[in-house]
């Protein structure tokens, strides 16, 4: 926290959810005009055996070694790098792919409006988006989770611990997984 001119304190996240909103003012209109490029950043897809056997298809995310497989065959998956919820938003179980979407818009959910002031109410798709090119939206029982594998607009948070819960990946692997998966697919959280 810090100490501004009235004496008043504010925190970190009021800071970030200020400079959204001023960064939006500007490269909003740039970003949806097609003036501002969007960064697919690094692959870092890679086959790999598993011990486990899943049905092909089924997306296993391991939070400790920030990776989600996507299995191709008995014993074989593809393998990305990903960013996951920093402490206290990590979470595990077994929940679908409810949907999935191109370059989406962002709505903060309240949870997180709440933790840090100042965030808008949305975000259009765009580089400054924080889903960046591709989110798979998360189900369970057929209700939306909030959680999402997405795109970054943050490349370094990506093999962290950064996020309130969703997984980070780089938007050239996310556009990989994307058009690999379909809704319905298991997703496992261990």
């Amino acid at each position: 926290m810090k100490v501004i001119a009235s004496g008043r304190i504010r925190s970190r996240a009021a800071d970030v959810g200020l400079a959204v909103l001023a960064i939006l003012a500007v490269a909003g209109d740039a970003a949806a005009a097609g003036l501002v490029p969007r960064s697919l950043g690094p692959t870092t897809a890679a086959v790999v055996t598993i011990e486990k056997s899943y049905a092909a298809g089924t997306i296993v995310i391991a939070n400790g070694n920030r990776t989600l497989d996507l299995v191709i065959s008995e014993g074989r998956a593809i393998r990305y790098k990903i960013g996951v919820g920093r402490d206290g938003f990590r979470w595990s179980g077994t929940v679908k792919v409810g949907r999935k979407a191109e370059w989406p818009d962002w709505r903060p959910p309240a949870e997180m409006k709440a933790r840090a002031a100042g965030l808008p109410d949305l975000v259009p798709a765009g580089p400054l988006n924080p889903l960046g090119a591709r989110g798979i939206y998360l189900y369970k029982g057929g209700t939306d989770t909030l959680y999402r594998i997405h795109g970054t607009n943050e490349q370094s948070t990506v093999g962290g611990f950064a996020s309130s819960g969703c997984f980070r990946m780089s938007n050239a692997d996310v556009i990989d997984l994307y058009a690999r998966v379909k809704v319905g697919s298991t997703v496992i959280v261990k």
